[in-house]
């Protein structure tokens, strides 16, 4: 398998859990792990910054995968299928650049209003 292909199933496989967490079939106690995995692999934010030498990349290549593999042995056959089926769909439709713009936009309004807010409060001056 190539790393391409390796990444891709990965992608694949995050969606299903993120679908898997979403599916009312699915116990609760799945529900939460494939939760907690799929919202780590997905988000930008790591437990081991990638900037780190060798240890940065370990948790991408170690702990999502084990994540996986523990949900995908907990999530019944059939449904499983059926999910990963849906996500391969979900993973192979276009990008909505224009929709990933505005989400660039918000997060860089909220970061310079956050630091708005920040800077005022950091040059008010002490109550008398």
């Amino acid at each position: 398998m190539t790393m391409k292909t390796w990444a891709k199933t990965i992608k694949r496989d995050a969606i299903t859990l993120w679908l898997v967490a979403r599916d009312p079939r699915t116990p609760w106690v799945v529900k939460a792990l494939a939760a907690g995995v799929a919202a780590y692999a997905l988000s930008p934010i790591d437990l081991i910054p990638d900037f780190i030498p060798v240890l940065g990349y370990l948790d991408d290549l170690v702990i999502v995968p084990l994540g996986i593999l523990a949900v995908v042995a907990l999530v019944p056959p059939a449904l499983l299928a059926e999910l990963r089926a849906k996500a391969a769909a979900m993973a192979e439709r276009p990008v909505n650049r224009v929709m990933a713009a505005i989400f660039i936009l918000i997060w860089i309004a909220a970061i310079g209003f956050t630091g708005y807010l920040g800077w005022r409060r950091l040059t008010a001056e002490a109550p008398q």
